[in-house]
This record gives C-alpha cells, structure tokens and sequence, in this order.
C-alpha cells in the first residue's frame, strides 16, 4: 500500500528528517569519538605525569645512593692502614660528608671482626660506627661492637646477597620519643674484597620530601598518588596518617585481581582500570621506580577518576545537543515556507511530463514562461525538450523508411539522442562494408589463433629433444604456411672461440633433407638478420641465384622470409621459409609471435639439459652451504655475548670513575712525573685553576730536603716499573698546607710500557691536626 504525501510534506519531512538524522549520528559520533579522545588524552597526561615524577624521585634516591657508594668506594681503602688510624679518619669523612649533605639523617658502616682482626674466627660478630644528627642539630658519634650472637635477619640478607640495597620504610628517631618518629629508609653498599664480604656503608634518609612530591601529583582534579616501597608500604601519601601502613590493606583485593601485586614487587609498569578505596571508579598507573642496581624497587602510583577524564567532554555534548535542537526549530520553520511558492508551477510542469511520458508530444504543451529563476527554466528546458522531439520523430520516420539521406540539426554537443539517430544512420551506411572487412580479418585472426595453437601443443611435446624439436617445428612451419621449403638454424656456442650458426633441421615437398651448414653471424643474409634482429622479406629473387644465403641449395622462390628467434634481444636462432606465393602481413605477423614461442622453448630446452647436469653439484655445495652457515651462526651468538658484556663494564666503570671523582682527589701524571690531567674536586679544594696546574711537576710545592729527594727518586723509579705506590705528602698552596693520604698507580699500554700514572688522593689534614693535639 503507497501512502501518498504532496511535494510539500515530502520537502519538509525529507529535509528535516535528514538533518535531524545527520544531527543524531554527527552528535552521536562526535560525542563517542570525543569520550574516546578524552580517555586517551588523559591517559597520556596521566602515564606522562607518572613517568616524570617517578624518574624525578628515581634521581633523588640515586643521589643518595651515589653517596653511599662512594662512601664505600673511600673506605675500601681500609687495607693500606693500621685498624686504629682508619678508625679515627672514617668517622672524619662520614661527619664530613653528613656537613655536605644536610638531608642525611645518618651515616654508618659495620664491619666483620673476623676481616679486621685475624685473631678473631667467629663467622658473627661487627664493629660498628655510627654517626646522627641529635634533636639539637649536632652530629653525634658512637662505636662500638654487635651481633657478637649472630647477625641479624636484615644484616644477614645484604651479607647473603653482596648486593646494593634500600631498605623498606621504618619509623625511627634519635631523641628517645616517639613523638619525634620520622619515616626513614636505608641506602646500603656492601663492601666487598676479593669476592669476600668485608662488612657494609649505609645512610639513613627522612622520606618527607617524598611526601611533599606526592602531594603536587595531580595531573587532574580529584586525582592523586602514592609511593609504594618493595613491601607495598605507603613510602609516601598524601594523607600523613597513611605513611608506613601497608598497601595490601586498601589496595589488597585490588591489586589481586588485576595480577598486579607481584609485578609491583618485581619493578614492572601496570596500568588498570578499578574502584578504588573511594568506591570510585579509576585509571591506575603504577610506574617502578628502580633505584641503581638494588633488587627491591619501589612503585609510584597515579589515580585518576573516570569521571573526571570524561567531565569537559560531557560539558561538550550536552551544549552541541542543545544548539542542535534549536536549529532544527528554524529550519522547519523556513522550509514550511518557501516550500509553497515552489510548489505551484511544478505542478503545471508535472502535468505536461505526463502527457509526454504517455507518447503524447503536441503543440499544446508549449508553456508560458512567466519567471526567471530555475523553475522559469525548467519550463523553457521542457518547451525545447517538446520541439525537439517532435524533430527527431519526423527523422526516425524517413530513416525507417528507408531515407538514409536525412539529416536532423542537434540541439548542443550534450544532445545525446540527436547524436544517436544520426550515428544510427552512419552505421547503417557503413554497415555493408564493415561486413565484408570483418569477414576477412575474422578468417585471418581464426588462421593465426589455430596456427598459434597448434605450435604451442607441438612446442610442448619433445621440449628435452632439441634434434626431434628442430623437425617438429620446420615441418608445422612449411605446412601451416603452405610453403615449398625452409630451413631452422641455431646459435651454436659450444666452442668459446667459434660461434656461428647451425643448420639443424630442412624441410622440403614434404620430406627431410639431411644437410650440413654453418653461418658465422653477419655471412649473407641468415647472419645479417641475425644481427640486426629483424625479419628480412624477398619477393625479387633472380632465377638461379641460389647463393644469396637463402640456405636451401638450388632454388628459385617467388619470395622468401626469414626471422630471428629472440628472446630478451637475444638471438637463439634463425628459420627460413621459401615459397612460390608471396606471403601476407598477417602470415608475417604470425611468424613472428610464433619466432618468439620458439625462442622461449629453446631457452627451456637448454635450461632443463643443464639443470640435469648442474643439479647433483648443486646439492654437494648446498650440503657445505649449510654447515659454513652453522658455524658463522655460532661465531654470532659468541660475538654478540662478547660485545654485550664489554657496555656493561665500560657502564660500571663510568659509573666508577664519577663516584671516584666525586669523593676522591684524582690527578694523572706523565711518565716524567708532569701533570696530565687533574678533577675539580682536587682544583677547589686547592682554589687553583686547571691552567695553573697542568704541566707543573709532581715536586711543585713540596717540600723535600735532600734525603727525601733520594726517596722521591726511587719511588718514581719504581712506578715507572710498574710498581704501585702509597705516602703521605705534604703541600703548601697559597700558604696553607695540606696533608694527603695518596695513591699511585702505573698505567701501562699495549706494550706493557708505564706510559702514565694515576694518583687518588683523601685530604687527611683535620685528622693529623687533630693527632698532634
């Protein structure tokens, strides 16, 4: 059943209903498309926040335990003096230390009685310094002796492991009151010497500037952090209350459910989405924070409410919805009316397309033109459209009556109807003759395609015989061609220093002739075409001039072809046809796709000969392919393991070489004892610039009377043998004196040749100033 609607309603309700259609579907879209961009976005901004503020507190906590290792690195020197002199200088250099470095709440170290004191075999037992910061801000010193029963669970793990470690948070205070509790951790650096432990170096560091950061992580409103330790305790949280509780009792259930408990233990990034201890539902990023080579990194975690994320784009939709609705109010409105002014006159044109979708075209239906907008031209377009039909029916008439001199004037180069009875009549015109030609050029195409055919069968037979193939194809040539005779040579090219071309195959009046004949390429007219790769076609031939390279002996031919077999522009071989009947282009083209089809299979001919013999040699260097390629496998993988093992000891000794500068008085000296190369530390320390130190000599500024300039002799001829070196010296640098405690050692190159030394130096002028008291 069609439900009728007049133009009007079908305007308003087309133009209305598709727009508030398109509306739906763009506000639709745009709204899902702008929910999905905000998530992403804001999932960006978050894992980017957390990554920034992890790697922020991944460089403090790195600082710190550049600290400590150096610490370690300067107290390793323990061996080059007596237990009761490095007793008294390590404490001067932790307290040193702990002046530098403000935030240090403690410095420490242990070590193993059984290392310090030979007469000691207990596999328990330390000696133990320690230095803090009382409630007065002094930094306080005490030693003495522990774990004479046996080491403690903490102290035996870092003995086990050999290990760098941070411990997991702890309340501690050096008042005595709880009330003074503070959250710590611990830097710790085993020292290790000959791959035996010796003892360890720690600091204690307050986790109060961690809570501070916590508390500016807010990528979005509503959102918030946290820092977990390797035990998934609150290192840091914005709620105070909150540090050093465990995580398991909030995030517990959580972190289980999502398998991010023991990824967080292990240092691996998470990100998930769950409710959180609000009941609200969140984005989690958890990001590692490792720090250095310590096996218990910490995570910092960022949360983010859904809600959130998606709150501007909301705001977005709700305002492009209301916007919409008020178009669609005004464009209803306009529709309605001017709808009805467009209404009126197409309907007078609706009837006059009646009449003439009926076959009715009459001088009555010419009408007045009263506008001139597009209806006006609708109807001028329909009074045109009237006349010219009335036109091309009278031409239709004569041409069906046979009138094929008729002509009719089109209206524009677009009248296509115009155009098509007048090429109606061109084609009856040409009709006639178009049959007659076709007919012939179907007769010839029909000849090459069953030619063609019928040599692409035989070409697949005897394709491993070329002998049996040269017979095939001469004889097919000369019958389908309904010749008198021809010849099939091949390029011949076994012998490297005689080329030519080999008669392989005549045929004549239906039967082989057994003829033996070479062409060298460019002799008479085989070589020439041979050559210059094109066919050559005679129709003169004078009688009895047989030796004009026509191949064939005694004959006379009316004419003569002969082709190149080709391929890839080069020439495999050459065939002639001879014959009493001259021969038509379409018998010359089919010579030549036939020439080209003879070529191919010639090449395959040759191919599969040669595969044959070349296979079982083939196979034999195959077989030693494989076993070269399995041992330059193997040199690989060693190679590989070679080069990735040389960047991590040329990485830890970098990391060595700064923590050396760091702590330690470094200076390089030529063979000769002149100065190379010198660090900052050593520059301010002796306010010298690098200017006014490099190229002075060793003996600079040192005092030396005549007996110590023996001893200064043979301890430089002993470096420069190789031998290291250890004094105490003394200079003066701008009237102040100092005392340091050195360290020489020889630098040898590739030919065993000392060809530098480098001296590490610790200032001990406090400690013999504070001896001498």
């Amino acid at each position: 059943m069609k439900h009728k609607l007049n133009l009007q309603r079908k305007i308003i309700i087309t133009v209305v209903g598709v727009s508030a259609i398109i509306y739906a579907a763009a506000i639709g879209y745009v709204s899902i498309s702008a929910k999905k961009a905000a998530i992403a976005d804001a999932i960006v901004v978050t894992q980017t926040t957390a990554e920034k503020y992890a790697s922020e507190m991944k460089a403090l906590l790195e600082k710190d335990l550049a600290i400590a290792k150096t610490l370690a690195n300067t107290i390793a020197s323990y061996t080059i003096m007596p237990n009761e002199q490095w007793k008294e200088v390590f404490p001067l250099i932790y307290r040193e230390t702990m002046v530098t470095n403000s935030h240090l709440l403690s410095v420490w170290d242990s070590w193993e009685l059984n290392k310090i004191d030979k007469s000691y075999t207990k596999p328990y037992g330390r000696y133990k310094t320690e230095l803090w910061r009382s409630g007065t801000g002094s930094i306080e010193i005490n030693t003495y002796l522990t774990s004479l029963n046996g080491d403690s669970e903490a102290y035996a793990k870092v003995k086990a492991q050999k290990a760098d470690r941070i411990e997991n948070p702890y309340f501690s205070n050096f008042t005595g009151n709880d009330k003074d509790n503070i959250l710590t951790t611990s830097l710790v650096i085993p020292l290790v010497e000959n791959g035996s432990f010796t003892g360890v170096v720690g600091i204690d560091i307050a986790l109060e500037t961690y809570y501070s950061i916590v508390r500016q992580i807010k990528p979005f409103e509503n959102s918030y952090a946290f820092l977990l330790s390797n035990d998934l305790k609150y290192a840091a949280h914005p709620d105070i209350d909150m540090l050093g509780q465990s995580a398991i009792t909030d995030y517990g259930t959580i972190f289980n459910n999502h398998d991010a408990t023991q990824r967080i233990v292990n240092g691996q990034e998470i990100t998930f989405w769950a409710k959180d201890v609000n009941n609200v539902f969140c984005y989690f990023s958890l990001t590692p924070v490792v720090i250095g080579k310590t096996a218990t990194p910490w995570s910092l975690a960022v949360v983010v409410p859904y809600s959130v994320m998606l709150a501007q784009a909301n705001r977005n939709f709700y305002i492009s919805l209301l916007v919409g609705l008020i178009g669609l109010i005004i464009l209803t409105t306009i529709i309605v009316f001017f709808s009805r002014s467009i209404i009126s006159p197409i309907l007078t044109i609706t009837s006059t397309l009646k009449r003439m979708a009926r076959g009715d075209i009459a001088q009555d239906m010419i009408l007045e033109v009263n506008t001139a907008d597009e209806i006006g031209e609708m109807t001028d377009a329909l009074n045109t459209t009237a006349k010219a039909l009335r036109n091309k029916v009278v031409f239709a008439t004569q041409i069906g009556q046979g009138n094929l001199d008729s002509d009719i004037e089109t209206l524009s180069n677009e009248d296509t109807l115009g155009k098509a009875l007048l090429d109606m009549r061109n084609n009856l015109i040409k009709t006639t003759e178009g049959d007659k030609k076709r007919a012939i050029e179907d007769q010839q195409r029909r000849w090459a395609n069953e030619g063609l055919a019928k040599f692409a069968e035989l070409l697949r037979q005897n394709n491993d015989n070329l002998e049996k193939l040269s017979k095939s194809i001469i004889r097919e040539l000369v019958n389908t061609l309904e010749a008198n005779q021809g010849g099939l040579f091949f390029y011949n090219t076994d012998d490297p220093n005689d080329h030519f071309y080999e008669l392989t195959a005549t045929f004549a009046y239906n039967r082989f002739k057994q003829r033996q004949k070479k062409i060298i390429p460019g002799e008479g007219l085989i070589g020439a075409c041979a050559v210059e790769k094109k066919y050559i076609y005679l129709t003169e031939i004078p009688s009895g001039y047989i030796e004009i390279t026509s191949g064939l002996g005694q004959s006379t031919p009316t004419s003569l072809i002969i082709v190149p077999l080709m391929i890839d522009e080069q020439v495999l071989g050459v065939f002639e046809i001879a014959s009493f009947s001259t021969f038509e282009p379409y018998q010359i083209e089919f010579l030549e796709k036939v020439a080209q089809s003879i070529a191919s299979t010639i090449v395959s001919v040759r191919v599969n000969i040669t595969t044959t013999e070349l296979l079982s040699k083939t196979q034999q260097q195959a077989e030693e392919m494989l076993a070269q390629e399995e041992e330059m496998r193997q040199n690989m993988e060693e190679l590989q393991a070679t080069q990735e093992e040389s960047a991590r000891r040329t990485s830890e000794m970098q990391s060595f070489i700064d923590a050396l500068n760091m702590s330690s008085f470094v200076i390089e000296y030529d063979s000769q004892g002149y100065i190379t190369a010198i660090n900052d530390t050593y520059l301010n320390l002796l306010d010298l610039t690098r200017d006014e130190v490099i190229g002075t000599h060793h003996t600079n500024r040192m005092e030396l009377t005549p007996d110590k300039k023996v001893e200064y002799d043979t301890f430089w001829t002993n470096l420069r043998n190789g031998i290291p070196q250890k004094q105490v010296n003394k200079f003066i640098v701008n009237n102040k004196s100092f005392i340091f405690q050195e360290t020489y050692t020889p630098i040898k190159n590739e030919q065993d040749e000392v060809y530098k030394v480098l001296k590490i130096g610790n200032n001990i002028t406090d400690l013999v100033a504070g001896q001498l008291k």
